[in-house]
């Protein structure tokens, strides 16, 4: 009997060590059928055999593993499916890798010379892999060299200058058929890369050309510190980009779909869902030369489409009917004859496709300039490497080929015109108004009775309203401009309500997104307080604070126009009420990104309170105005409510007491006094809500009715601080750095002004690990109760998560 169970378990770990369903390798004498899977040393990708939608056929691809939605990256036999499950995938005995069935072979890798001790395995990179047994590292044939609908992190997109292979996506012909589909995303142009999506032969999106750092136009905008950041490498054998995430706990991909739109997805674990980061081609200009040959896509609200300068469209009644295929022209054809000179556009249009062109790497850009000047066809001229003074040379001969308003850092291109042609002092830099395209006679109204009014009139841009111009230092936007670009502030415009009215995003001619904030008429914002916040903007220049670009002060409108921040305000990132938001956006933010915001936000309210101009009290520091750029860096915003001083002390008292529900500190709230301490108190409160991912107003916890900062202030006197961190920030983070934060953010929210630091003193102590702490005293509006209960018997609102309130005390 003994030796019967001996002969069994025997028997037993041979099945379990010849079966494949749980290992990453399959060997030369094994075989994989229908039902089981290779899964790589890391449970990350599975290879097995599958059925795409609700399609009936079979095929054997690779898929995430362990994820609720089963996600397919590539497919081996996508041109030729099994309608059984009688498919096995093994090892030939020429060393191929191969899916056979009743039928016979369905797919080969079809290697020549592969030998007969391969073996194949599935990485933890998504990359299936043929290898010698002799020589694993040296890979005959591998999946990344077959790239389908989906790129990974790691995945070569370009050239093989030596064999001719060529790396790119290719899109299924739908969600159940992943045989190809109609739409390419290729590499092209080694010598001065750019990517083209076609559909067929013809093109259909073009992103770059690469400018040394990254594509310079309508494509993987994204920068190191995201999702994405893509990489070109180039030598004599190779040339192609590869994308790398920001860390490699993100997974990651870019997809091509089967309308031919590039998307960019991230896997949130806790929603158990793919979240679109990116989706490519989202606005008219991005389809291929829209406008024609010599003309710019702007898609704003004036105009899709305009000449280039010295250019005029070529058959004007088609565009005035909105059809611009047929482009522009010059209006004076180029003579060999006559002298040129080059119009230097600074971030206005894109780089122009490379159809006729010519490229050196060795000339600067005086040789450029000589070479396109001494060729009668040369239309215009670039740098190669877009980086310090720029390197390298680009000509374009003929036409130039879709065109777009691009504002991106950096991009550059000289134009050929006649001297006459161009403006005086022209290019970029010199700020100009928007000209709209309308009747010569409403334009001729414009051009004189605006200037009018802003001289004389009482109605518009008046001494009687807002002084001299010259007191804000701001370029002004009439009216009409305005109302053009937001489509007379269509609802569809509308990206937020601050406290004192509306919020539009609108795009100038230039292609610049702007965000433009409009004052209610009903608004508790005076003229006074508008000028305020214009003149103060103005003045004030620091990489936290948010930029003003003018203002437009007409008949009853009163309007700041601001750069457009696309990540939005800090409070969509770190609450969870809106929980589609919180999802896509809250683990964006883990600890270190967490932490750069609380010092980038500390930096500029100590430029506020010490290094600008005046001193300046913001007195409505909150989540909500804090907007983050492209890489999420902090940037201040709204200071309608500031107060300014020219010295010490930096304190006043106020009837009208102005502020927001749970930022305000219990002098201001209960006795209007305020003071650079106010402001200390409102970044605490905004730093222990960075931290906790929860709102101080309505902070709610089952076990006590404490405020989120007396909940805080526990946790620290219990040693239990750590506890208070955002579950959205993951676990990877220093617990010195974390409960130091919380302690300085207690130490900002304490009860007296006197003792909480300035931010000077607060900023070292988030900067330094040496400094001791001294340990916080019990912080202001310690219970939710005593919040609540003052502004109950003050008529404040307190129906919203956050709300702007008015207290005004009787004379």
């Amino acid at each position: 009997m003994k030796g019967f169970r001996f002969l069994l378990l025997c028997a037993v770990a041979y099945l379990l060590l010849s079966s494949v369903a749980a290992v990453d390798t399959l060997r030369h004498n094994q075989t994989l059928t229908d039902g089981e899977t290779l899964v790589s040393s890391g449970n990350i990708f599975t290879l097995g055999f599958f059925t795409p939608g609700n399609s009936t056929y079979r095929y054997v691809g690779i898929w995430y593993a362990n994820m609720s939605v089963q996600t397919v990256i590539w497919v081996a036999n996508n041109q030729n499916p099994m309608n059984d499950r009688s498919g096995v995938l093994k090892i030939a005995e020429d060393g191929n890798l191969v899916i056979v069935n009743s039928t016979g072979v369905v797919w080969t890798s079809n290697v020549s010379n592969a030998g007969n001790d391969t073996s194949v395995q599935m990485l933890d990179t998504g990359n299936l892999v043929l290898s010698s047994s002799s020589n694993s590292q040296n890979y005959l044939w591998q999946s990344y060299d077959h790239i389908g609908n989906t790129f990974l992190p790691g995945m070569k997109q370009g050239f093989n200058l030596k064999t001719g292979q060529q790396w790119y996506i290719q899109s299924w012909k739908s969600l159940n058929d992943p045989s190809p589909g109609d739409y390419t995303d290729k590499l092209e142009n080694p010598e001065f890369p750019q990517l083209i999506i076609r559909k067929g032969d013809e093109k259909h999106y073009r992103i770059g050309p690469w400018n040394g750092v990254r594509f310079i136009y309508g494509g993987i905008p994204l920068t190191t510190g995201k999702i994405f950041s893509p990489t070109m490498y180039s030598d004599e054998n190779e040339v192609y980009i590869v994308l790398k995430t920001s860390s490699e706990s993100i997974t990651a991909r870019t997809f091509l779909n089967e309308t031919g739109v590039l998307q960019q997805y991230y896997w949130n674990q806790q929603a158990g869902q793919w979240i679109d980061v990116l989706s490519m081609q989202q606005d008219v200009c991005k389809k291929y030369n829209l406008c024609g040959n010599n003309a710019v896509c702007g898609s704003t609200a004036s105009s899709t489409c305009r000449c280039l300068k010295g250019f005029t469209p070529k058959v004007p009644q088609k565009w005035q009917m909105q059809d611009w295929s047929d482009g522009c022209v010059r209006q004076t054809v180029i003579d060999c004859e006559k002298e040129y000179a080059f119009m230097k556009l600074t971030n206005e249009v894109n780089l122009p496709d490379l159809l006729q062109y010519s490229v050196n790497n060795s000339m600067n850009l005086q040789d450029c300039q000589a070479m396109c000047l001494s060729n009668c066809s040369c239309s215009a001229f670039s740098s190669l490497q877009m980086i310090g003074q720029g390197s390298g040379c680009a000509l374009w001969f003929g036409d130039l080929v879709d065109l777009r308003a691009d504002t991106d850092d950096g991009v550059v291109l000289y134009l050929k015109l006649l001297p006459s042609e161009i403006d005086s002092g022209g290019g970029s830099n010199k700020k100009r108004r928007l000209v709209i395209a309308v009747t010569t006679s409403v334009v001729l109204a414009i051009l004189v009775l605006v200037p009018l009014g802003w001289c004389f009139g009482e109605s518009m841009f008046t001494s009687q309203e807002l002084g001299h111009e010259e007191e804000l230092e701001l370029p002004m936007y009439d009216l009409f401009t305005i109302k053009a670009i937001t489509a007379n502030f269509a609802s569809s415009q509308k990206i937020g309500e601050g406290g004192f009215g509306p919020v539009y995003k609108a795009q100038l001619e230039t292609g610049q997104e702007i965000a433009i904030k409009r004052l209610s008429k009903n608004s508790r914002q005076d003229l006074n307080e508008f000028k305020n916040e214009a003149s103060l903007i103005a003045k004030l220049q620091h990489r936290n604070l948010v930029r003003l670009l003018g203002c437009c002060i007409q008949d009853e409108e009163r309007m700041l126009i601001y750069e457009y921040l696309p990540n939005g305000s800090l409070d969509s990132y770190i609450f969870g009420q809106h929980s589609h938001l919180h999802a896509r956006h809250g683990s964006l933010l883990d600890w270190k990104k967490r932490y750069d915001i609380i010092l980038g936000i500390a930096r500029g309210l100590l430029y506020l309170h010490r290094d600008s101009r005046l001193r300046i009290i913001h007195r409505d520091l909150k989540a909500s105005n804090v907007l983050l750029d492209n890489e999420l860096n902090p940037k201040i915003s709204d200071f309608g409510m500031a107060r300014t001083f020219n010295g010490e002390p930096v304190e006043d008292k106020t009837r009208r007491v102005v502020g927001t529900y749970g930022y305000m500190s219990p002098e201001y709230a209960i006795d209007g006094f305020f003071s650079i301490k106010s402001d200390v108190f409102s970044f605490g409160v905004l730093l222990l809500e960075i931290v906790s991912g929860k709102r101080n107003r309505g902070f709610c916890h089952p076990e006590h009715e404490l405020s989120l900062l007396g909940h805080a202030w526990n946790l620290l006197n219990e040693g239990k601080e750590l506890e208070l961190v955002d579950p959205m920030t993951g676990k990877e983070y220093a617990k010195s750095e974390v409960s130091r934060c919380i302690q300085v953010g207690l130490l900002c929210v304490q009860r007296h002004p006197k003792d909480r630091p300035t931010m000077s003193a607060a900023l070292s102590m988030l900067d330094s690990e040496n400094i001791i702490l001294p340990h916080p005293k019990e912080p202001g509006f310690y219970t939710e109760r005593s919040l609540q209960e003052f502004f109950s018997a003050n008529d404040a609102p307190s129906t919203c998560n956050e709300m702007t309130v008015t207290l005004l005390e009787p004379r």
